[in-house]
């Protein structure tokens, strides 16, 4: 299932959107503008203690997190 990042050109909120099928107006979830775009993301997976598609390695420590830095849990 594809999800896309987003960010809303009115207030500058970021944020993820699951798309499915065809196109479909894409609001933001704050303040509910349409005028919204696609960020660029980078594709990651955690693979054992690394995360491939980052060069990154994975924390022992961080179980079932999905960030690709430790400084945001601590790990």
């Amino acid at each position: 299932m594809p999800i896309y990042e987003y960010i809303c050109s009115s207030c500058g909120e970021e944020f993820e959107e699951l798309v499915l099928g065809g196109y479909k107006e894409i609001k933001c979830p704050k303040c509910n503008s349409s005028h919204t775009r696609k960020r660029m993301s980078a594709f990651a997976m955690k693979s054992g203690t690394k995360f491939v598609g980052t060069g990154k390695k994975a924390s022992s420590g961080c179980a079932g997190c999905t960030s690709t830095s430790c400084s945001t849990c601590g790990g």
